[in-house]
């Protein structure tokens, strides 16, 4: 009886959106009725929360709904990579590939390898999401593995990743300009190091990716439910059509490749097309917003894609004719229908939420608590870590966040001896713990996505189910990052080139 009771009270993902909305509109009313709000230290201006239960509110999310939906990037970005996924999928190439890597792969190693790509893939910025967690799915799938774990584990290795990374990229290089303008504040001949904590963020790349394999298979493997697979469990066995198909593919992929990473290098006849001259450094060239590697980026990994489906498919034949291909390149949108429903529902609530203003006040008051507080060392380290990571749950956005932040913490924490680098550090690390936490994240809805696509139980697998399955990695990402943090610190080691904790 106390089952049957649980079991009605199970929502579906796509009416927990609808009550997240409606809790959201409900709640900016009442924060706003009374009055809620705090200054905005990087303007100086008040801001309160804005009310969205009154006519003026509900006259934004009409007119604001179809618009931003429109616009809303993991949409447009999902629909393009699956063009791509899609016909290596039917074709044979994932399954032959993934078939093969995992036959001659331990399962440790596979998870390892998969957790350290996927936080090595921030680099591509939101495009990592919608191409590896499809992919992680298939990955597990083609080796007999539960692609519900694989999903799981890519979205948990992407989020608490989401600040670590080797090379900068265009949101580190507008961390970098914040950090630099909030330094100056204190110090106006201050220079950041281009190389500033490649030491430290080297180190917590592999620490991390071990800490996701251990946590994923002692401890989330039985999480998850159980997938049924409809096919028979058969050995995989690589026939000739198979290795011409990688051949063909694995040579005009490559071809493909080589062109498109000659386009990238300056200096030599006839390339560094695809970058942007107006910039001074490379990475800007690279990846400023307005760059035509930015901007093209996930077509070009499209197109790629398609290559590598078609040309497998034309050397192993399964793909015979246009009709063939044509039909390759719709199969991963069939059925789209009801992960389109959940990313309008999620536009709307991260419109919503990002109007009521709520997650900029939140975020505004830990500044002013963190820039009045009085502690030292790692107290204030601690103080600036988890207050960090609960902005993060309501402010995602990591420029946002940081725009707001920086002007306060980060000359209050130079004040007692804390680098600009470090302190900056100590902020991608702490946003890691908590950026998979929380359904405001865009991305969020992709992951949501493909639990329901992959799910074969009977019962819906919800959103703070879901959820749930991230506070495991979250927990072991804080505590790991947080040890490497204050050892730094304590013991005085170079977090980059030339760049110490301390000033």
């Amino acid at each position: 009886m106390m089952q049957n009771k649980k079991d009605k009270v199970s929502l579906n993902p796509i009416m927990t959106l609808m009550i997240l909305i409606g809790l959201a509109i409900l709640l900016s009313g009442i924060l706003a009725l009374l009055g809620i709000g705090a200054t905005n230290p990087a303007e100086g201006n008040w801001v309160a929360v804005e009310s969205l239960l009154s006519l003026r509110g509900i006259k934004y999310i009409f007119q604001s709904t179809v618009a931003n939906f429109a616009s809303f990037t993991p949409l447009s970005m999902l629909i393009i990579i699956l063009i791509g996924i899609g016909i290596m999928d039917k074709s044979g190439f994932l399954k032959t590939t993934f078939s093969l890597i995992t036959r001659k792969c331990q399962k440790k190693t596979i998870t390892f390898v998969l957790a350290l790509i996927c936080i090595i893939s921030s680099i591509g910025g939101d495009l990592a999401y919608v191409v590896m967690i499809p992919l992680s799915a298939l990955l597990f799938y083609y080796g007999r593995r539960n692609p519900l774990h694989g999903i799981v584990i890519s979205f948990a290795a992407l989020t608490c990743g989401t600040g670590l990374s080797i090379f900068k990229t265009s949101v580190d290089s507008s961390l970098d300009a914040l950090t630099l303008d909030a330094a100056h504040i204190l110090d106006s001949s201050y220079t950041l190091s281009y190389l500033g904590y490649f030491v430290i963020m080297t180190v917590a790349i592999f620490v991390l990716a071990a800490v996701i394999t251990y946590v994923a298979e002692k401890f989330s493997v039985n999480d998850v439910p159980k997938y049924e697979f409809k096919d028979e469990k058969k050995e995989f066995k690589l026939a000739k059509r198979d290795i011409r198909g990688l051949i063909f593919a694995g040579t005009f992929g490559i071809i493909y490749l080589l062109i498109f990473i000659y386009n990238i290098i300056p200096g030599l006849p006839l390339s560094g097309n695809l970058l942007d001259y107006s910039q001074k450094l490379y990475i800007d060239k690279l990846f400023n917003p307005n760059s035509f590697f930015s901007q093209g980026f996930v077509f070009i990994v499209t197109i790629w894609f398609v290559i590598l489906g078609l040309f497998y498919g034309l050397g192993s034949r399964s793909i015979k004719n246009n009709n063939d291909f044509c039909d390759y390149l719709t199969h991963s949108l069939d059925g789209i229908g009801r992960t389109i429903i959940l990313i309008l529902l999620s536009s709307i609530l991260i419109n919503i939420f990002k109007k009521t203003n709520i997650g900029t006040v939140v975020t505004a008051l830990i500044g002013n608590l963190i820039s009045n507080c009085k502690f030292t060392g790692i107290p204030l380290l601690l103080m600036f870590f988890f207050g960090t990571a609960i902005a993060t749950i309501l402010l995602p956005n990591t420029v946002n966040k940081w725009t707001i932040l920086a002007s306060t913490c980060v000359p209050t924490l130079m004040n007692v001896g804390f680098s600009p680098e470090f302190i900056q550090v100590i902020f991608r690390f702490a946003e890691s713990m908590t950026y998979g936490l929380t359904p405001i994240m865009a991305y969020f809805v992709i992951y949501l996505a493909y639990m329901e696509k992959y799910n074969t139980s009977d019962k819906p697998i919800g959103i703070f189910k879901i959820l749930n399955y991230q506070k495991k990695y979250a927990l072991a990402t804080g505590v790991v990052l947080l040890i490497l943090l204050i050892i730094w610190y304590l013991v005085g080691l170079p977090i980059g080139i030339n760049v110490m904790p301390t000033i």
